[in-house]
């Protein structure tokens, strides 16, 4: 989140954070500059004891305090329950305000018993009116926090300031934890209700809604996000004299401090401890205020509670697009307050309008019954507080007010009408108001939301889609049903946004990354950063999945968060990077340690005078050959360090010798061998053709080291279809010459002279061929291929010419002719789901491995370009590609009309693409931990080295470390990843890149630096080899396990003390459980019925190379809306639900693989005629598959931005054009994966909520 804002604490690890919006960091720095200096400092902070004693997580400053808060912080929970925020009590007003909300919705919410409580949306008003602050019973305790409770008006006047759901809200309003004192009831509600409440809670859902957050939920929402902040209301009563300052920064710092906040929040457990010990006298009955708000502000028991049905709804409801741009803005918040989640979610599907828009009248009714659904689970016994707790976290509004919060409190309360000041409680218990949630529109239509980010309002008219009734204020709905509302169902807007983060992060990061200081985080893969190189690799080579990894194996085993790293070795750099330098140490070859053999580096420490170095890595001491002798100056450094690339540089190159080449002796330049397949499918279809008439041009656009120099590669070709066809295009020939080869079983090549040769000295010779090929296979009526020997005859072609090289496969069938590797249909719907199911993913017959294996040998890289039409068994045929460091593509029912331009710019990137050929890559670590697995497409013969035929600027190589000893806080930890390789020109080199990261002795170090994207990378990759051996199903709980300790152990060792209603999440992992859904949702762990085995199988092979970004995209798309376009900026995406999507908008949505423009039906007839040149939604061709060029800025503007991302991604993606209510909606909706899939997989919500209830039976 955000909460970076402290970054300016902590220079280098802020910056470095700007990924995560982890404030902690900055808390960490203390503005230390060295960069393990910020880690000490959170270690302590960190502790996971430590409930943030004066230390605010709002208030940006000291870094004490957010050492103190760091664990918090990290937390970003969506702390569902009350206490979340800094402890803010008694002083700062800010504070105090949430606080009154948390009662007042709070109580409702718990307050009602079961939903027939619910009662009486009068009970609540009655409390309302009662008092002032207190709805409940516990007027005073009210004041204790803050003073009276504001009025409604003082509320919404502060919410409106507050708007910006900076920290303070997030205290209260996240519902996390009601002011202290509801903290407590948040336990009891919280737990009783949670699972139950759950189910039943699904019924009341339209109650709760109308109840929600609206009033509160403004400022309260942003803090629910965070969690964090949320306690700092709470923890105001506890902490007042810590909070009050924090509040009060946090007031101004709002969106910072929220962000700084959530961490704060996070850190959960000082927050949640404050709140709920620190309010609980003074509040006793928020107690059950803060329960709810553990939960999720909406949903009183966070998840568990929540029903998941409803909170589904809530889901949907919640958060409308707009409510999303708010959301930026206090986006932080949410995101950081997932604790808030309102997750409870039981509300989920009223909750969501109601906290949309306004209070809804229909809500108010509801609210009644609301109260109990919410706590319908369990009816807290305290019904009032239970229910409290729920409404708060519904209410958030206090929340929201945050800072100004606690004035208000002050202020009188408001009546019950008044829904600014606490919604009345159902049960007049008095539960803390909920703030807003970010989705919901405050309870008054004059209200902002706080919680929610500004844009809660806009979102207003999607709440109305949603649940109009919510979206509407009423005046009966703001009385108390804000409350009801919010406790419906879980409101999207209150649980981590990944927009919020994404775009927090891009505000955070406007210097560039140097990689300078050990184990900072780099930006965001989402974010566009420029590198300086300093001693670690660039993000763009390396990313990890932790920054700060554990010392002893003991604390890695504790936490379960995977040690590993994505490493993409000759990634593409941007313009204003520089690529890596080439060094030449002459006849010697590279420096290297006598005992591990790593390369020279920046880690290596000389000694001596120079004369010797120590090995970073083992310790080993080596003798400085002579011809490297350097001097050191006063430092110890050598006085040329800055002028060696190896001893300044984490990226570089080494010219190879020939003691690092095959047989001692250097390389021959690379070979491509096109091998066209020319069956009756192949040359129906055009893709003969297509391919023939391509290839006489992009054979001048071979790879080249020099743009200058013509390419050295040499080119062959074969055709096949039952046999083999070999063309002898030697130039001193007339005509090519075709040799047939009918003898598949026993492949060889007949003609060596000839086969392969220079593009420009064979040119004529080639061009012809490529003229007759398609001519001479026009009529063909061969419908059988082979596909085995077609690998062989190229593996045989490169070892006649002892040249590494490519294959280029274009294939269209099974391939069932007799020859070896023949196959056949074993595509079996009834396996699926089943033990049996893991064998479709394993290759049918053993041909196929040992095959790849003479390839990798021989440094021979098959691509494979597959055209089918029915079952190919691409498990099988996949194997080569896949383990040669190849590729394979796919275009299911070829039309050369709408699908040749999407393969020609698939082929053309192929063929162009830097590549390197017969690498062996492997990575050394220092003492204590080592690689022990490996994910990618590569071939293994011994457990060290990964060998690639072919490596490309594509593929990326995950790797996984485990202890073997301990690691020391003073040395960090280093890793070593060398390529040795040949380059496309014939040179033998070796790429290094050193990276080197902190170790930590406390968890609350681990998790404040923690890469959420790249964690999700090593998490898909594994459970999609997991799937070769293990049935789906078993794959996925799995995940869901780990992912579950992973939470777990955080909640348990570094976040405060705090009900067990609250979700607590890491800061920087709170976006954990909606990218884990998506994995678990995807087609390889959960197919739909119309996806085919060879599209899983072909899926599960493509993200096994994937690098971090195009598995962030892959797996949470990129939704942008269309309807305003500025040249040189992006519209701000949204969230990829449904509901974000309005009628009168286009929307473009990204993959990685498919781009989609969505248009709604009732689009701007501007907006058509700018895009489509008509203006009529009717006579859209939904079939077209590029956008007319049109003379106008936004068709213009449009065209780019879809050219930009065809840039960014290694495959082209082709345009769908989707018309709402159409057909092919259904594949577009299969995208939007913060919604229940059509395969079965669980909404957002609902996996908040299951993942809720996972990590309390494990803390249980």
């Amino acid at each position: 989140m955000n909460v970076n804002q402290h970054t300016p604490m902590a220079s280098p690890y802020g910056q470095p954070q700007p990924g995560y919006g982890q404030p902690s960091y900055g808390a960490l720095d203390g503005g230390y500059p060295t960069p393990y200096a910020p880690y000490n400092g959170p270690a302590s902070a960190y502790q996971p004891g430590a409930p943030p004693q004066g230390y605010s997580p709002f208030t940006s400053f000291p870094s004490k305090a957010v050492a103190a808060n760091p664990v918090l912080d990290l937390s970003s929970p969506l702390d569902l329950g009350p206490g979340r925020g800094p402890p803010t009590s008694g002083p700062p007003p800010v504070s105090a305000p949430q606080l009154y909300n948390q009662y007042s919705q709070g109580d409702m919410h718990n307050g009602p018993p079961p939903m027939t409580q619910a009662p009486p949306r009068p009970a609540v008003s009655q409390p309302y009116n009662q008092g002032v602050a207190n709805l409940a019973g516990p007027p005073h305790s009210y004041p204790q926090q803050y003073g009276p409770p504001p009025t409604m008006q003082q509320v919404t006047n502060q919410m409106t300031g507050m708007q910006i759901t900076s920290g303070p809200p997030t205290p209260a309003g996240p519902g996390y934890a009601p002011p202290p004192s509801s903290q407590h009831s948040v336990s009891t509600a919280f737990s009783a209700a949670p699972s139950p409440s759950y189910t039943q809670a699904p019924p009341p859902a339209s109650s709760a809604p109308t109840q929600p957050p609206p009033s509160s939920s403004g400022p309260a929402a942003s803090q629910q996000y965070y969690g964090g902040p949320p306690s700092q209301q709470q923890f105001n009563s506890s902490l007042a004299p810590t909070s009050p300052q924090q509040f009060p920064s946090p007031a101004p710092l709002p969106p910072s401090s929220q962000q700084t906040f959530p961490p704060t929040s996070y850190s959960g457990p000082a927050p949640p401890p404050s709140q709920a010990p620190a309010a609980p006298p003074s509040q006793a009955p928020a107690p059950p205020v803060s329960q709810p708000q553990q939960s999720f502000p909406t949903a009183q028991p966070p998840f568990c509670s929540a029903p998941p049905p409803v909170s589904q709804p809530a889901f949907i409801s919640g958060p409308p697009p707009p409510a999303q741009g708010s959301f930026p803005p206090r986006a932080l918040p949410p995101s950081s307050q997932p604790g808030s989640f309102p997750p409870p979610g039981p509300p989920p599907t009223s909750a969501p309008s109601g906290q949309y828009p306004g209070p809804m009248p229909p809500l108010q009714h509801p609210p009644p019954s609301q109260p109990s659904p919410y706590h319908s689970g369990p009816p807290p016994p305290r019904a009032q507080m239970p229910p409290t707790s729920m409404a708060q976290s519904n209410h958030l509004p206090p929340g929201p007010q945050g800072p100004p919060g606690p004035l208000q409190q002050q202020q009188p309360p408001p009546q019950p009408g008044m829904q600014g000041g606490y919604p009345p409680q159902q049960n007049g218990a008095f539960g803390q108001v909920r703030a807003p949630q970010p989705g919901y529109a405050g309870p008054y239509p004059g209200q902002p939301n706080y919680g929610a980010p500004a844009p809660a309002p806009a979102p207003a008219p999607p709440a109305q889609k949603r649940l109009d009734p919510d979206a509407i204020p009423s005046p009966q709905a703001s009385d108390m049903p804000t409350v009801q509302k919010s406790r419906h169902r879980i409101d999207p807007d209150a649980i981590p946004s990944p927009i919020q983060v994404i775009e927090d992060d891009k505000a955070k990061s406007t210097e560039p990354f140097t990689t300078g200081v050990r184990g900072q985080a780099p930006p965001l893969v989402t974010t566009s950063f420029q590198v300086k190189d300093q001693g670690n690799a660039s993000p763009r080579f390396i990313r990890c999945t932790a920054y700060n990894m554990p010392c002893t194996a003991d604390m890695a085993k504790q936490s379960q968060v995977p040690l590993a790293a994505v490493i993409k070795p000759l990634a593409t750099l941007p313009p204003d990077e520089t690529p890596p330098y080439l060094v030449d140490h002459g006849e010697g070859g590279p420096i290297r340690c006598n005992r591990c053999k790593a390369y020279m580096c920046p880690y290596m420490q000389f000694i001596e005078g120079g004369r010797r170095f120590q090995c970073g890595f083992c310790s080993c001491v080596t003798e400085v050959p002579p011809h490297y002798f350097q001097h050191l100056d006063h430092t110890g450094k050598r006085v040329d360090c800055y002028d060696r690339p190896e001893l300044s540089l984490g990226s570089y190159e080494f010219l190879a010798t020939v003691d690092y080449c095959k047989n001692n002796k250097l390389p021959q330049p690379p070979a491509f061998i096109f091998l066209i397949d020319v069956s009756y499918n192949a040359v129906k279809s055009g893709m003969v053709n297509i391919v023939c008439q391509e290839l006489k041009t992009l054979l001048d656009y071979l790879p080249r080291e020099n743009p200058e120099v013509d390419s050295v590669v040499r080119v062959g070709f074969v055709t096949y279809n039952k046999v083999l066809h070999f063309y002898n295009v030697k130039s001193s020939l007339a005509q090519p010459q075709m040799l047939v080869v009918s003898d598949v079983a026993d492949m060889f090549v007949p003609l060596l002279d000839g086969f392969l040769v220079n593009v420009n000295e064979s040119r004529l010779v080639i061009e012809s061929l490529l003229d007759q090929i398609p001519e001479m296979f026009a009529d063909t009526r061969e419908t059988e291929t082979v596909f085995g020997p077609v690998i062989q005859a190229g593996l045989e072609a490169l070892k006649a010419a002892d040249c590494a090289g490519k294959l280029f496969v274009f294939h269209t069938s099974l391939p069932i002719a007799e020859a070896p590797g023949k196959l056949k249909n074993r595509e079996d719907k009834k396996l699926i789901g089943t033990d049996k199911e893991k064998s479709l993913f394993q290759p049918q017959v053993g041909f196929y491995n040992s095959l790849a294996k003479e390839c990798v040998a021989q440094g021979c890289c098959v691509d494979l370009f597959l055209f089918p039409n029915q079952y190919v068994d691409v498990a099988t045929l996949g194997v080569v590609p896949v383990s040669t460091g190849g590729s394979v593509y796919k275009y299911t029912y070829f039309q050369a009309q709408s699908d040749q331009e999407r393969f020609l710019n698939d082929l053309r990137r192929d063929v162009q693409k830097p590549v390197g050929f017969d690498a062996v890559m492997r990575v050394r670590t220092s003492t204590g931990i080592r690689a022990t697995d490996f994910f990618g497409s590569f071939f293994m013969s011994n457990t060290t080295d990964v060998e690639l035929a072919g490596l490309d600027c594509d593929k990326a190589v995950t790797v996984e470390f485990k202890h073997d000893d301990k690691l020391s806080e003073e040395t960090g930890a280093l890793m070593q990843c060398a390529v040795l390789y040949t380059s496309c020109s014939g040179q033998r080199r070796l790429r290094v890149h050193n990276m080197a990261v902190n170790c930590c002795s406390q968890l609350a170090d681990l998790y404040r630096n923690c890469e959420t994207d790249t964690i999700i990378n090593f998490f898909s990759k594994y459970a999609f080899r997991g799937v070769l051996n293990n049935p789906t199903k078993a794959v996925r709980d799995t995940l869901v396990n780990q992912c579950a300790q992973i939470l777990a152990c955080y909640r348990k060792n570094c976040a405060s003390p705090s009900s067990a209603g609250q979700l607590i999440l890491p800061e920087c992992m709170k976006l954990l459980p909606v990218y884990l859904n998506c994995v678990l949702k995807s087609d390889v762990l959960l197919p739909g019925a119309d996806v085919s085995l060879d599209d899983r199988a072909y899926l599960r092979q493509l993200i096994s190379c994937m690098d971090v970004s195009e598995t962030h995209v892959f797996f949470y798309p990129r939704l942008l809306p269309l309807m305003k376009l500025e040249s040189g900026t992006l519209p701000t995406a949204v969230r990829d639900s449904e509901e974000r999507l309005s009628k009168g908008g286009v929307y473009l949505l990204e993959t990685g693989l498919h781009l989609f423009l969505w248009v709604g039906a009732s689009a701007q007839q501007e907006l058509l005629l700018n895009i489509f040149g008509t203006s009529s939604f009717s006579q859209l061709d939904s079939s077209m598959t590029s956008l007319p060029v049109l003379d106008n800025p936004f068709s213009q503007r449009l065209r780019e931005i879809v050219d930009s991302f065809r840039a960014q991604r290694s495959r082209y993606m082709k345009l769908m054009v989707v018309k709402q209510e159409d057909r092919a909606e259904l594949i577009f909706r299969h995208f939007l994966v913060e919604d229940k899939s059509a395969s079965g997989g669980a909404s957002y919500v609902d996996f908040l909520c299951h993942m809720h209830k996972e990590i309390r039976q494990l803390l249980s």
